[in-house]
């Protein structure tokens, strides 16, 4: 019912949306006498700020072009290197000539990186910043997962386990040896994952894990979303939070935690914030400030558009990372039937990143993957927490280009030097 009634509010906000856009060309016409009068410029300001946030926000665009490496301009362009129905795997293929005349002769490829992008709520674009902080020292794939709402339902579930499958087959397609970074929300799935591919022996598993502000083990400086989530019985998440996708979405009748629903959450744990972000945008309007008025559209542009996650993996990832726990304490079982072992783990180098001011995944639950994997050697493990920065500082942002992003560059550069040492003294050994 709740998202049938979200949905007809924005059908009927549609009339009142267009009127104030064609009010606003007109408020700014310089054929009109108010135009750069302050009366004018305040309800143009106005029906600025009232359009922007009263719109639909659909999947943005990566808008990455070009990256520069050793300052000449390298063109970009975001392809699909495997897909599934639930997910695509976006490779940020660089033109090999421009490429190669960019760099050294003689250098080694860049050491292929897996951005693990969270289901939690945002597309994957909001690591855009992520993406440009390691495309001039890596070749770059990430995960681009799929709205639910746009999932038709003849397509099945897709749950926690499906997520874990899902990162395993893309480890696998990128090859073995390459640096999985893995943003907020898929830190245990991954490490599950990961595990799994050591127990194994598997050939194709990651030379480098990187977990950067994911709640390994929430139970440590719990934060407020940490808090509601343990408050809250399971019961309540199944009957207050699930809702059906209506018509005419490709994914009606199919049972969802709506983005707007996390969107939501997110923005009442800091309401004053945003209000004031957008009291701040009107004036820039008014005083026409068009650079700082663009920043402003630029972040509200990505951060309110959203995606739908479905029941299954929300609830299991409530129940299973949240409430439970099951990952920190040893009890995390795929498919409910194989006990997970980080212990396995023993040549897969781990490094961890926190920002000091995270208030939704505190400092301590991202380290905790240092306690689990029991069996990897010192010097293959480092932990760094950034200072200054929440949550968003730790992926994003100008901390996280200048400190974070070559702290994490130098560490895999350190392992891929370490796996082409060993590949050339086994060639010179045979």
């Amino acid at each position: 019912m709740l998202y049938s009634l979200v949905e007809l509010n924005r059908a009927a906000m549609a009339p009142m949306r267009l009127a104030v856009k064609a009010g606003r060309l007109a408020l700014k016409s310089p054929l009109n006498p108010i135009a750069n009068t302050d009366y004018g410029k305040s309800l143009a300001a106005f029906a600025d700020v009232f359009e922007s946030t009263t719109r639909y926000y659909g999947k943005p665009e990566w808008g990455i072009e070009s990256v520069k490496i050793n300052s000449a301009p390298v063109k970009v362009t975001p392809t699909t290197a495997w897909q599934s129905p639930w997910c695509t795997l976006v490779h940020f293929k660089k033109d090999p000539e421009r490429l190669a005349a960019a760099r050294k002769p003689g250098s080694p490829p860049l050491p292929r990186m897996l951005i693990v992008a969270p289901l939690s709520g945002h597309y994957a674009t909001l690591l855009r910043g992520t993406v440009e902080g390691f495309l001039a020292t890596h070749d770059v794939y990430i995960t681009d997962w799929t709205d639910a709402r746009m999932a038709p339902i003849w397509l099945g579930r897709f749950d926690l386990d499906d997520y874990i499958d899902h990162v395993r087959s893309m480890i696998t397609h990128i090859g073995p040896g390459a640096h999985v970074l893995a943003v907020c929300q898929p830190g245990p799935p991954t490490l599950a994952a990961i595990s799994m591919m050591a127990e194994d022996n598997d050939p194709h598993r990651p030379a480098t894990m990187t977990f950067m502000g994911s709640p390994i083990d929430a139970r440590r400086s719990p934060t407020i979303p940490n808090e509601l989530a343990e408050e809250r019985p399971f019961e309540w998440f199944q009957q207050n939070m699930i809702h059906t996708v209506p018509g005419p979405y490709p994914g009606a009748f199919r049972r969802v935690y709506p983005g707007f629903v996390q969107l939501a959450s997110f923005m009442n744990m800091n309401w004053s914030r945003h209000v004031d972000a957008q009291w701040q945008f009107f004036n820039h309007l008014v005083d026409g400030d068009g650079d700082n008025a663009g920043k402003h559209r630029e972040f509200y542009d990505e951060y309110l558009s959203v995606l739908d996650l479905t029941e299954e993996f929300y609830l299991q990832t409530i129940l299973r990372v949240f409430q439970e726990h099951h990952l920190a304490r040893g009890i995390l079982k795929y498919r409910y039937q194989r006990k997970v072992k980080p212990s396995a783990i023993r040549d897969v180098a781990l490094m961890t990143v926190e920002g000091e001011k995270d208030d939704i995944s505190g400092i301590g639950q991202t380290q905790a993957a240092h306690d689990l994997c029991t069996k990897l050697p010192e010097d293959m493990q480092h932990d760094y927490i950034q200072p200054g920065v929440g949550h968003y500082g730790v992926f994003n942002g100008n901390r996280f280009r200048t400190e974070i992003a070559p702290r994490v560059t130098q560490f895999t550069r350190r392992f891929t030097k370490r796996d082409l040492d060993e590949a050339l003294a086994l060639e010179n050994r045979d």
